[in-house]
């Protein structure tokens, strides 16, 4: 029996201050549920989580953003932390890619205070969304409508506030992703 998200590709974009949880967590969930998943970053090699209070775990690259085809993924996962996606808002490419997931019209997953990069790439405005607390006025002010909810899906972008909410949001990663049934 197949698992649900087999030959699903999935791509994580990160880099150096994502907040360890929020990138592992969803990487190994979205592999059990049988999808291949990608680590694009902006620089080759190792990059580095923030675990808590301090520098966490090692993350293997396997891709450049700059080399990745919106075209070759299923969905789109953008952890947060602090560090991250700040870099992540500065560089062209990263922001590009994003809005190419959109414009596919695939699932894009921003958790804590990953939603500063849909605000970034123009995602914001209309829609129903939710980030950490300390961002939800920057998301607010990018023209969403910003609730406390542990998951908010709104078409194909999903957010989620915090750590404590990634059950959630994982769940909602895969229902986006299953196959849906067909009556034959």
């Amino acid at each position: 029996m197949s698992t649900p998200l087999t030959k699903r590709r999935i791509l994580i974009m990160a880099t150096n201050g994502f907040e360890q949880s929020e990138l592992e967590v969803p990487r190994d969930t979205l592999r059990e549920a049988g999808a291949d998943v990608d680590i694009a970053s902006i620089e080759t090699g190792k990059i580095k989580g923030w675990d808590e209070n301090d520098w966490g775990d090692e993350v293997e690259v396997d891709i450049l953003v700059g080399d990745v085809r919106a075209g070759d993924y299923d969905a789109l996962v953008l952890p947060g932390g602090q560090i991250n996606p700040d870099l992540l808002r500065v560089e062209h490419q990263a922001v590009a890619l994003i809005r190419d997931f959109a414009d596919a019209g695939k699932p894009i997953a921003a958790i804590c205070h990953a939603p500063w990069l849909l605000v970034e790439a123009g995602l914001a405005k209309g829609k129903r969304l939710t980030s950490y607390k300390s961002i939800r006025t920057d998301v607010a002010n990018a023209g969403a409508e910003v609730v406390d909810e542990k998951v908010v899906i709104d078409g194909n972008v999903i957010t989620s506030r915090c750590p404590d909410d990634l059950p959630a949001f994982c769940d909602a990663i895969i229902a986006a992703l299953e196959p849906v049934e067909a009556n034959s």
